[in-house]
Formats: C-alpha cells, sequence, structure tokens
C-alpha cells in the first residue's frame, strides 16, 4: 500500500508541470481508482489456495472448450501432483517438478509417453498461472519434452479389417466399424452424431471435433450401405445414431464403443482393437494410397502436421519401392 502511494505521488510530481489545479484533482482521483483496483486484484492473485489456482484454471480451461473427459484427465493429473507436494504452487521449484515427474515413472511403472503427458499438464497449469499473474515463472519453462523411442504402433490388416467386418452379429457394429473405418473420427466424435447429421446422397457428416471446432469427414459406399440397414432396423425414436442393443436403445458412450470393440478383438483373436487403431489406419493407408499429408490432416482435424505425421506410418514395402523409382 506504502509503494502504491509513494508511485501515485511519483506520477503527480511528473505531470505537475503540465497540469492546472482541476487537471491534477482529476488525475489524482483516476491515479488511485485504478492502482486501487489493481492492488485488490493483486491481493486476491496471492491470497489464492492451491486448490482455488486449480480451480480457476480448470474454469478457464472449460470456457477454452475443453472437453469435460480432457477436464476430467487435467484433474487427475493435477490432483495428484498437488497432493505430493507440501509447498503452495508459488514456492513450487523447477526440481521439485522434475523430481515428482521421476516418482512418479517409476511408482508408476509407466512409459516416457505417459510422463511427458503429465508433464504437459503441469505446464499448462503452471503457464496459465504465470500469465494471470499468481506466479512469477513458470518453472516447468526449463523441463524440455522428454523423448521416447518412437515405436511402430500396430494398424489394423485387411485381413483383420474383413475378420471383424465378418464376425459383427449387430448391424449396429458392422455401421460402427464401416464409418470408423472409412471416416477416421475420433470415438468422441463418433458418439455426438445423430442420425441428421448423416448426409447419404452426400456419404458425408459434419463432427464437432477438439475445442468444439466442426469439420466435415466422409464415408465410403460399404459404410452408407450397412448405415442405412442399421437405421432402417431401429424401432427407437432416440435421434442419436448409435445406440445401446439392450433394449433401451441409450446414446452410445465412449466407453461402451470402446468396450464393444475390445471383446470383438478378444473374440476374433486378432489382438488389441479400440478406436484410435481405426483412425490411425485410415491416416496410413491414405498417405499410402498418396492422398497429400495436408488433406490427411484436414480430414483428421489436425491442427499442426507434425500430429499427423505421428498418427500415420508410411508401410515400408512402399519406401522401398519409391527408393529402387527414385534413387536406385
Amino acid at each position: 500500500m506504502h509503494e502504491m502511494k509513494k508511485t501515485i505521488e511519483q506520477i503527480e510530481r511528473m505531470m505537475a508541470p503540465s497540469l492546472n489545479q482541476s487537471q491534477s484533482e482529476l488525475l489524482h482521483a483516476v491515479l488511485q481508482h485504478c492502482l486501487d483496483d489493481e492492488t485488490i486484484e493483486s491481493d486476491a492473485r496471492a491470497a489464492a489456495s492451491n486448490d482455488e489456482m486449480l480451480s480457476a484454471f480448470l474454469s478457464a480451461k472449460r470456457l477454452e472448450g475443453c472437453s469435460e473427459r480432457t477436464i476430467g484427465y487435467y484433474t487427475s493429473v493435477l490432483t495428484a501432483f498437488l497432493g505430493e507436494t507440501s509447498k503452495g504452487l508459488r514456492d513450487v521449484t523447477t526440481d521439485d517438478v522434475r523430481a515428482y515427474l521421476i516418482s512418479y515413472g517409476e511408482r508408476a511403472g509407466v512409459c516416457k509417453v505417459t510422463v511427458d503427458n503429465v508433464r504437459r499438464v503441469i505446464s499448462s497449469l503452471f503457464s496459465w498461472l504465470e500469465a494471470e499473474d499468481y506466479v512469477l515463472k513458470s518453472p516447468v519453462r526449463r523441463i524440455k519434452k522428454i523423448r521416447s523411442p518412437k515405436s511402430m504402433k500396430p494398424v489394423i490388416s485387411d485381413e483383420e479389417m474383413e475378420a471383424l467386418r465378418d464376425g459383427c452379429k449387430e448391424l449396429r457394429d458392422l455401421a460402427l466399424v464401416d464409418l470408423l473405418a472409412s471416416t477416421g473420427m475420433r470415438v468422441g466424435e463418433l458418439v455426438l452424431l445423430n442420425r441428421g447429421d448423416i448426409d447419404f446422397e452426400g456419404r458425408q457428416c459434419v463432427v464437432h471435433g477438439k475445442g468444439d471446432k466442426e469439420r466435415r469427414v466422409y464415408f465410403d459406399a460399404r459404410a452408407k450401405v450397412h448405415l442405412r440397414e442399421y437405421l432402417n432396423a431401429r424401432q427407437d425414436t432416440n435421434p442419436a445414431l448409435f445406440v445401446s442393443v439392450d433394449g433401451r436403445a441409450q446414446r452410445l458412450e465412449i466407453s461402451g464403443v470402446e468396450l464393444r470393440l475390445r471383446e470383438m478383438g478378444r473374440q476374433l483373436n486378432i489382438g488389441r482393437i479400440h478406436p484410435h487403431k481405426f483412425r490411425r489406419t485410415m491416416a496410413t493407408r491414405a498417405i499410402d494410397k498418396g492422398m497429400p499429408i495436408e488433406q490427411v490432416q484436414v480430414l483428421l482435424g489436425h491442427s499442426k502436421i507434425d500430429t499427423t505425421l505421428c498418427y500415420a506410418m508410411v508401410e515400408q514395402e512402399n519406401v522401398r519401392q519409391s527408393h529402387r523409382r527414385y534413387i536406385a
């Protein structure tokens, strides 16, 4: 408070030669009003607890359009982090964060990718706290991305895809498999679709991706046929595109899709099948067949092309043939 008073007096002294009495009084009133508000706001930030700062951060993320699933993940990671430290967030150091990440990796026995995901969430929190003047500087700035060996993530082979289709006992499952395989949409986008969203004539639909961004995706003729058969066989009035088959006809949720695909993969003995594998498979097939990477990026709804390159892997045989064609 004393510092604020000194600042006001200094400004008034510097401006005095250029102002008359009424202007000086107006300047004094404006300075007091503005700096008082700033001081009150600053004091409120300085008094905020860890829980209050975390709550404010999560509210900001929700306002930015993060999904409830993402908010849940942020909450879980940051609550665990705060539970391990006895310090206030303003006092957390770079060494504290490094020690936590090392301890988390060893205790949980997780891969480096998972540890780096935790690092990114903690970094996101402190970057926001810095931008909002809760802390002077993020302690995570000096902690670099945790690198991990890049592995060839498997895709669904043509034989496995046909086995999945043949193994579908429900029209819903066949339509679901074909839609995922031909569009490469996220499972979160799939479960939000309604019957009215499907344009059968154009073989396309609009999905709502991350950050509530809309984009158009396209499906093939096979998906069109099986979707129509499934919807024509439905007796319920639920507007959802995919519903449960237990008689209640409730909108299918992410967990329901994941569980059904996992069961199918296990029953058919073709390994772990999950929605994301369809997305990676579609991207890889598209690039292998010559689709420009920029167009694959648009189809997948990626804001950065680097993300698309991580998803899609080029078949080694195609690399070999290209080498023979252009170099050998």
